[in-house]
């Protein structure tokens, strides 16, 4: 087997021991900020390398091996914990790209490599986490290689030193002790070695057994113990450029933000940082080159999101255990919906009109057409209505119909408040086609409008535009300009409802409860005929967006 064969085998197995075990690191991350799902976020950074090496012919010299992990480990990095499992990719291949024998001695100096790099990445490294399992590991490979022991061997205790690792983070990082939970992300870098490690020597990964083997149990309890000291948003984007500082951009986020990572080199960079304004940090970077892949989280809502979900989750294990509520279970729908939206009201909006899975992800930050297939596999439904919200996701949607495991369809929603009307028009019927017509002719008679701040200068069709003004948008065309977000809302309103006789106003997660009643009674005050109703969408970026129907 060629190295290109062997090594894509081998990170595949790998990630498809992490893939199944996704959830229970997810779990693990409850505290104190949650960055995203770990185990998500690891999985995705994976994929991508799968992806990627899938790409190569089986003859690739190991030169193209190690460029295809490092390039798709970093531009797919989602999250912190991705991102530093890039760099830990990023050393490996560093001293593989040169190597002439896979052997225990290259293992040890591919981790020690691994280490060097990982711990760069960080600006205020933390023991009991996934870099604390890093070293371990590589100790422990230090050690076989010290004791002559072959690959197959060395690769084992690796692995056995992780877990190993995972155990004692409590011990070293108070918040985990505090939780009852070991590291989330050393836990999947651990499942990570299993998987590799078992597939070196033909066998399958044993990680299912880890928590009866180590004698531990994980009382995983709801912590929705957000500070609002703390910053509020995770924010997370590729930077492309000619010549790209790397250590200015890394004293940049420091300053504006937290838990900062900017990792790649000089044409181009991952970033991540904690901050209360993603948009200032997009507009400045927007100045040194092109901003790409953006994810915005919001981490006070995701904390709450996660906590009611182990909660229900807890009592729903209580009630099975007491032999309550352990009826008949809910039968399987005959059309499901997938949906896209970013901002915690907006998705509550969504899955309250019927939608199954709400793909995070919008505007600047498209979901993938995998990320879209993967929300296809949760909805237990026959057949499935994927609702993309936005132009530019219409044909990443499209793909998942010819390689999806059930019949798709997709009605091409430009907004999330069209995506309201398409849910509310669904009659409940079986027939895939029918229902996606009639929800894409309820869709297509509602305008949505948007009131944002201008990036950059520009000109429209309202002149010239100012970095920083604040500019309505319907349409896709930009009908307003002005410096106060009201007073563009209100005239935006007017071009909007022509002929219409309901408003929708979605307040974005920039707008104070204070300001949205202020442009309520401005609205009813220019628009007494007109139906007008207000909900918090928690969006970030767009302070408010309005549907006219």
């Amino acid at each position: 087997m060629t190295i290109a064969k062997r090594a894509a085998v081998l990170v595949s197995a790998a990630a498809s021991a992490l893939k199944s075990r996704k959830e229970d690191v997810n779990k693990l991350n409850v505290f104190p900020v949650p960055d995203g799902d770990t185990g998500t976020n690891m999985s995705l950074t994976m994929d991508a390398v799968v992806a990627e090496l899938d790409r190569l012919g089986p003859d690739a010299p190991v030169e193209d091996v190690c460029k295809a992990i490092t390039h798709a480990s970093l531009m797919g990095a989602r999250g912190n914990s991705g991102v530093i499992l890039s760099q830990i990719l990023r050393g490996l291949c560093d001293v593989a790209g040169d190597a002439d024998v896979f052997d225990t001695r290259f293992v040890a100096e591919a981790l020690d490599r691994s280490v060097t790099v990982a711990f760069q990445a960080v600006r205020k490294p933390v023991e009991g986490t996934i870099l604390t399992v890093l070293r371990d590991a590589c100790s422990a490979a230090k050690a076989a290689d010290k004791a002559g022991e072959d690959v197959e061997t060395a690769l084992a205790r690796i692995s056995e030193a992780a877990f190993d690792s995972v155990r004692r983070t409590p011990e070293l990082l108070p918040v985990l002790k505090e939780n009852g939970v070991v590291d989330a992300g050393g836990f999947g870098l651990a499942i990570l070695a299993e998987g590799f490690s078992a597939s070196f020597a033909g066998q399958e990964a044993r990680i299912a057994d880890f928590a009866a083997q180590a004698e531990l149990e994980l009382h995983i309890q709801p912590a929705d113990d957000w500070d609002d000291t703390e910053y509020l948003y995770c924010t997370e984007f590729l930077l492309f450029g000619d010549a790209l500082d790397r250590e200015s951009l890394l004293a940049y986020v420091g300053r504006v933000g937290g838990s900062e990572l900017v990792v790649g080199g000089a044409t181009e960079l991952k970033i991540h940082v904690h901050t209360d304004d993603p948009a200032a940090i997009l507009a400045h970077v927007s100045t040194l080159g092109e901003v790409a892949e953006v994810h915005i989280n919001n981490m006070r809502r995701q904390t709450a999101s996660r906590s009611a979900s182990l909660r229900a989750e807890a009592e729903g294990a209580s009630r099975h255990a007491g032999g309550d509520g352990d009826g008949p279970t809910a039968p399987r729908k005959p059309v499901g919906f997938v949906t896209v939206a970013v901002g915690q009201g907006l998705k509550d909006i969504l899955l309250s009109l019927g939608a199954d899975v709400v793909v995070n992800g919008g505007q600047t930050m498209n979901p993938s057409t995998a990320e879209l297939l993967e929300a296809v596999a949760q909805v237990d439904a026959d057949s499935v209505v994927i609702l993309p919200n936005n132009r530019n996701i219409v044909m990443a949607a499209q793909q998942v119909i010819a390689v999806a495991d059930r019949p798709v369809a997709v009605v091409p929603t430009d907004s999330v408040p069209q995506a309201f009307a398409a849910l509310l028009a669904y009659d409940g019927g079986f027939e895939l086609d029918a229902s996606a017509q009639a929800m894409a002719r309820a869709a297509a008679g509602v305008r949505t409008g948007e009131v944002t701040t201008a990036v950059k200068d520009a000109v429209g069709k309202v002149g010239a535009i100012k970095e920083g003004q604040v500019i309505g948008i319907a349409d896709d065309e930009i009908e307003v300009a002005g410096d106060d977000v009201l007073d563009v809302a209100l005239v935006l309103a007017g071009i909007l409802l022509d002929d219409a006789d309901t408003l929708t106003v979605l307040a974005g997660s920039d707008l104070e409860d204070e300001r949205l009643a202020r442009l309520e009674v401005r609205l009813r005050e220019a628009f007494p005929a007109v139906e007008i109703e207000s909900h918090r969408g928690e969006q970030p970026l767009y302070p408010i967006i309005m549907a006219a129907e």
